[in-house]
């Protein structure tokens, strides 16, 4: 080790409080690093395991495909397994109890399917030929029908087809219903003889208000014949973001012509067949990590900063022996590698510990919350370890650059005088007389101090910025991931919906055996009828305007034509609804003068950008009147109704409402406006709807089917609403631990870096007090630097924040279109807070250094 380096680490042992404030800082830039990117890795293999469990482990699936494209699929390079798959059809239920699933569905595997898609056995074995099948036990606990070990079936197995239709539907498509008749039938029946193997616990793929129910059998590529057709479920050898590419270019080859991908899966990986998607979580990823990275280099950057003006007369006193500019500037640097090998292990070390413990107090809740089965874990792999080391070194070496460069510049006399910390010309320290006027000599003095201490106030004042900068960004990404997430879902906000299929009410009695039934929490009754009305165009929808400017013909008379939902909920639902919309109830029942809750605002996906897109509906005000026209069937006559007042504007949607397009509008109303509104004819047509929501959903709608109300169409959606409210949450306690994890990480950069200024400022104080400063007029200096600190950061901080907000809306708007909001909260609580922070560092500081001995203080050299 050569001799500057010696002295580098004597320096470092000698000011042990500068080198632990040093290392403290680097320790915790290292520590948010890890916790981020290992709560990334560890929440994405959560959700990778969990959705392997609910829809199998698949990235690709080549639907429709012959032997010969399965066997080019197999030999491809990329394919690491193959699952091979076939809906067989559907056979008649012999005996079956339950009128909404009158079917069994045979679906067929091979062994290494049995494995990707999780089949769960309950009892007996899986199917080791094509003439063997597992059941499902959904058919005896639902079904009502007894199968056991051994038994012989004989199917009739066949496509379900519409009355009319040219086309099968599957078993994501309900039973076709008319007045309580089926109008579908099975058609291209064969006949297949099976032996039951074994029973299996309900497949996840089979939905609740699926029309059959799932038997397994077996298939693989020697029993395929040449006609065959089969679908082939690829597990790749890498997910890369180029597989996309490389199945299309596999399908053309072989001309197969559906390709389907495992998007579920898939995103968990960071990965999407959107090109949108693509672009939007590159831009993001890039923005939110060069923004934790900008923050870390702030953060150390600091610490160095000051360390190095503090080694300033040190440095000098090594160049006037004859240290060179290069010595000088590697003196810094060494300083950077002794402090990066203390703090890098010790960061990762406390990031991955509070992760863990973290992980340990939320697991049960997460498991609980989000229904999952599977457990959170702490992922520690080499390219974690090896992305936070990488990206600790390249921060230490970034943050240290610059303090080495002015090392190296500084030349003896000045590094010895300290004349490139401390400025004293009249011109440097001038201050407004204003100041002085306003606030009092104590005002002056402390702004005359961070004038001619620039350097350290630039410090300070860098790491204000920067804190400002992380919170209010990550705050406005989180809010995006949320906000962007919430308009991908369907927003599915009840369980169980009910209806009659022949179109009839349902009636009083039934409805009340219904909403009784254990378990239901909650219900709501909407009545659902379609009208028209004629919007001025300069309330349409922004959408709708730049339409009609290529088209004028789309309007007439200056006024263009909406469809109307008109929903009349019952009173209660009615009454609560209110209450969240902030209505009048008492206005919405008034016959009279007809009033209606407005949706204005909502949220659809454009088919042919695939973009997501929140957008005003119509854009009026409370009071204002909409007239309604309805067009009657038997004579196509237009009538006019009353006009209908807008009571309230809202984006939230009631219980089972479904969402319109553009060019639509939701409007809410009583049962007894309805009435008032439509005539005898059209209120015959209204559709009639019961939601449900309920504690047992699965349970509760084996009850409604046990009443064996035939008339019923009954559409258990809760495993929908379940997934998108673990994705909701989910997505909140990411944002939320981010969020409090940036504070914490910003409340210790202010407050570190302040108290260490100050701390390094104690003979500057002691000369104040030897020449007459009173510890009243000293604590007002020091509260008006707080104050400076505070009104310059934000200044600085605001800008650069909305700046870095605008790149990240740009980025949600590759995928996501709705308007751009400030954070006003976040903004106020920012504001708040620096002035707090800020303080509590000064007085804490000022505390301390008001016990000091001024004798002492005068004499000190090292902290």
């Amino acid at each position: 080790m050569n001799i500057v380096n010696t002295l580098t680490i004597r320096h470092l042992k000698q000011n042990k409080r500068r080198t632990l404030v040093t290392i403290y800082g680097v320790i915790i830039s290292v520590s948010m690093m890890t916790a981020v990117i290992t709560l990334i890795f560890s929440f994405a293999d959560l959700m990778i395991r969990q959705t392997i469990t609910d829809t199998g482990e698949w990235h690709v699936q080549y639907q429709d495909i012959t032997k010969k494209q399965l066997a080019a699929i197999q030999g491809d390079d990329a394919t690491k397994t193959v699952a091979i798959t076939r809906d067989l059809g559907y056979a008649p239920l012999e005996g079956g109890q339950n009128s909404n699933k009158p079917y069994l569905f045979i679906k067929e595997y091979d062994m290494q399917g049995f494995t990707q898609f999780q089949i769960e056995i309950s009892k007996g074995r899986l199917p080791h030929t094509d003439k063997e099948v597992v059941i499902s036990e959904s058919v005896a606990t639902n079904g009502k029908v007894k199968y056991e070990i051994g038994d012989r079936l004989t199917l009739r197995v066949g496509d379900r087809f519409e009355q009319g239709g040219d086309h099968p539907l599957d078993q994501t498509e309900p039973l076709r219903r008319k007045d309580g008749t089926l109008t579908e039938t099975l058609q291209h029946s064969i006949i297949r003889d099976y032996t039951v193997v074994g029973f299996i616990k309900r497949p996840v793929s089979e939905t609740a208000w699926a029309p059959a129910y799932t038997i397994i059998s077996y298939v693989d590529d020697q029993i395929i014949g040449g006609d065959d057709r089969v679908d082939a479920s690829v597990v790749l050898q890498q997910v890369n973001p180029f597989l996309f590419a490389h199945a299309e270019k596999l399908a053309e080859k072989n001309q197969m012509d559906t390709v389907q991908y495992n998007n579920d899966l898939l995103r968990y990986y960071g990965l999407s067949s959107s090109g949108a998607s693509s672009s939007m979580m590159f831009s993001l990823s890039a923005i939110i990590i060069g923004t934790i990275i900008i923050g870390s280099v702030g953060l150390i950057y600091n610490a160095f900063a000051i360390s190095v003006s503090e080694r300033s007369r040190h440095l000098g006193m090594l160049a006037s022996v004859g240290a060179t500019k290069r010595q000088k500037r590697n003196s810094v640097f060494f300083e950077g590698i002794v402090i990066g090998l203390i703090s890098i292990p010790i960061g990762i070390l406390c990031g991955l510990a509070g992760i863990g413990i973290t992980f340990s107090f939320m697991n049960t809740m997460i498991e609980e919350a989000l229904w999952t089965s599977e457990k959170l874990r702490l992922i520690v792999t080499p390219l974690l370890l090896l992305i936070t080391c990488l990206v600790s070194m390249l921060t230490i070496f970034v943050s240290v650059y610059l303090p080495a460069v002015k090392a190296s510049r500084v030349s003896p006399m000045d590094a010895i005088r300290q004349t490139t910390d401390v400025k004293l010309t009249a011109k440097a320290v001038k201050t407004s007389k204003i100041i002085r006027k306003l606030f009092g000599i104590e005002a002056e003095i402390g702004l005359k101090n961070l004038k001619r201490n620039k350097r350290r106030y630039h410090v300070i004042l860098f790491s204000l910025v920067i804190s400002i900068v992380l919170f209010l960004t990550i705050s406005f990404f989180t809010t995006g991931m949320t906000q962007s997430l919430a308009l991908s879902l369907e927003g599915i906000n009840y369980d169980i919906e009910v209806s009659s299929s022949n179109g009839e009410r349902l009636d009083d009695r039934l409805m009340q055996s219904l909403v009784s039934l254990d378990g239901v929490t909650e219900y709501s009754v909407s009545h659902e009828l379609v009208a028209n009305a004629w919007v001025d165009a300069a309330s349409i929808a922004d959408e709708l305007q730049e339409k009609v400017k290529q088209d004028k013909s789309m309007l007439q008379d200056g006024k263009y034509p909406y469809e109307i939902k008109l929903y009349a909920l019952n009173d209660s639902s009615l009454q609560a609804y209110a209450r969240a919309a902030h209505a009048d109830y008492e206005q919405l029942t008034d016959l009279d003068h007809p009033a209606a809750i407005v949706m204005d605002t909502i949220h659809y996906k454009d088919i042919d950008t695939g973009k997501y897109i929140q957008t005003k509906s119509i854009y009026a005000n409370i009071g204002q009147p909409i007239e309604l026209t309805s067009f009657i069937k038997a004579s196509g006559e237009e009538t006019k109704t009353n006009q209908v007042i807008i009571a309230a504007l809202t984006d939230k949607a009631p219980m089972g409402m479904s969402p319109v397009g553009v060019g639509g509008l939701n409007m809410i109303v009583s049962e007894r406006v309805m009435k008032r509104l439509a005539d005898g004819e059209e209120l015959a047509n209204a559709s009639m709807y019961l939601h449900l929501k309920s504690t047992e959903p699965v349970k509760t709608q084996q009850e409604i089917e046990a009443m064996n109300e035939t008339h019923l169409n009954v559409y258990n959606v809760y495993q929908s609403r379940i997934r998108e409210e673990q994705q909701i949450l989910l997505m909140n306690v990411f944002s939320y631990g981010f969020i409090v994890l940036i504070s914490a990480i910003s409340v210790a950069n202010i407050f570190n870096t302040i108290s260490t200024g100050l701390a390094l400022r104690k003979r500057e104080f002691a000369m104040l007090k030897s020449v007459g400063a009173t510890p009243k007029g000293f604590v007002k200096m020091l509260n008006y630097e707080s104050v400076f600190y505070g009104v310059k950061s934000l200044l600085y901080g605001l800008p650069v924040s909305f700046a870095v907000m605008v790149l990240i809306y740009k980025a949600f708007a590759n995928k996501f279109s709705y308007g751009f909001t400030l954070p006003w909260m976040s903004i106020l609580s920012v504001i708040v807070c620096v002035f707090v922070i800020v303080s509590s560092a000064v007085v804490y500081s000022g505390a301390k250094i008001k016990k000091e001995n001024i004798i002492d203080a005068l004499k000190q050299e090292n902290i």
